[in-house]
């Protein structure tokens, strides 16, 4: 993806305002105002001990990264003494991963794929709290397209949100796994929500590869179906053969060795928020969030609940990366030629930080976790 100068979007006080951000890990936050009395992984702290970090999300008002504003929305990071500056990605701009590799933020809300990617381009990213253990991706197919499976992707143009992008990847491990290779069909960046819809309604593009609420908005409007669902944990076991671990924080190692307070921290502040979600319903969940994330100008608060409904499955309740999941997702990538058997995918995660988190909570951990070596 070229790099574009960006505007990015920061989420602050349940607004997202238009401001440009100098993002380093100075940066002050306006979601998490450190007021209150922190306490840090280890020991209690008070408001001079405040930490402060920088994070974008790949689309912080999609619904499968509805955990880092939600963390916020509950004062989880404030809890930690963390004063976390949340920004989302815009369409056309510089992706979450991308502006956390050049230093342009601290931390990435974004899918673990990327640190395969990342580590056969000789860098090294890691993941350090692993959110979801599943796409939360459908592919939705307008009416009269007639594709129901992979094997149908030939010689239709299929939507994703940017070339590059885990959409991309799927879309393309999905034809593949059906036998129809990538030069078969047509695949261009549509982005999500109102920009996904209009391509799918004038047809331009016979299928999108998309998250809630976007999916609830196409089945309202009538324009599609789910052809390919990936929107579970269940789901991407029996399509993929097992868990696929998808939304996560994501990090440079170098950046998380020299900044472990940081880092435990905003994974402390996480996992709670996975257990929260674990044990509240969907409706107390998006009352959790700001309105303007569960009704706007595509879907109502209605309809974001039945979303959440659907594919709370996706969540992960500890923040622990699934056993077997990092093999999956390697997999994943060497079928559509994004890495080979080099990669060492004890790099390319860690549960050290999670698992303390849970530790120090005193919470069950009930998922299984990857081994260092995947």
């Amino acid at each position: 993806m070229p790099v574009v100068k960006k505007t990015l979007v920061l989420a602050a006080s349940g607004a997202l305002a238009l401001t440009a951000l100098t993002a380093c890990s100075s940066s002050k936050s306006s979601g998490s105002s450190g007021s209150g009395t922190p306490a840090a992984a280890g020991g209690s702290g008070t408001p001079k001990d405040v930490k402060h970090v920088s994070l974008m999300v790949g689309g912080i008002d999609k619904q499968i990264y509805l955990p880092y504003k939600l963390a916020d929305q509950l004062g989880f990071y404030k809890k930690y003494g963390v004063d976390v500056t949340l920004s989302t990605e815009q369409d056309g701009g510089v992706g979450a991963e991308d502006a956390m590799i050049s230093g342009q933020v601290d931390m990435a809300g974004a899918w673990y794929n990327h640190t395969i990617e990342f580590q056969m381009k000789h860098k090294a990213v890691e993941a350090i709290v692993q959110l979801s253990g599943a796409p939360g991706e459908r592919e939705m197919c307008a009416t009269a397209s007639n594709v129901h499976a992979g094997a149908d992707y030939a010689g239709k143009t299929m939507g994703v949100t940017d070339l590059g992008s885990g959409t991309d990847t799927l879309t393309q491990l999905i034809a593949a796994k059906a036998g129809v290779a990538k030069d078969k069909f047509s695949r261009t960046g549509v982005g999500a929500g109102s920009t996904a819809i209009a391509a799918l309604k004038k047809g331009a593009i016979s299928c999108v590869m998309t998250t809630q609420p976007t999916v609830t908005a196409i089945q309202k409007q009538n324009l599609g179906y789910s052809a390919v669902d990936l929107a579970t944990v269940d789901g991407a076991t029996k399509a993929l053969g097992g868990a696929w671990p998808a939304a996560g924080v994501l990090a440079r190692t170098d950046w998380v060795n020299s900044h472990k307070d940081e880092t435990q921290r905003v994974v402390n502040a996480l996992v709670d928020t996975m257990h929260w979600i674990n044990t509240h319903t969907p409706e107390q969940i998006a009352d959790a969030l700001p309105a303007q994330y569960t009704n706007n100008n595509i879907i109502t608060k209605a309809d974001y609940v039945a979303a959440l409904t659907q594919d709370k499955g996706q969540f992960l309740p500890d923040g622990i990366m699934p056993a077997g999941g990092p093999k999956i997702v390697l997999e994943t990538e060497k079928l559509v030629g994004q890495a080979d058997d080099s990669v060492k995918l004890g790099d390319t995660f860690t549960n050290e930080f999670a698992m303390n988190a849970n530790k120090e909570e005193g919470y069950t951990v009930s998922t299984a976790p990857a081994d260092s070596d995947g």
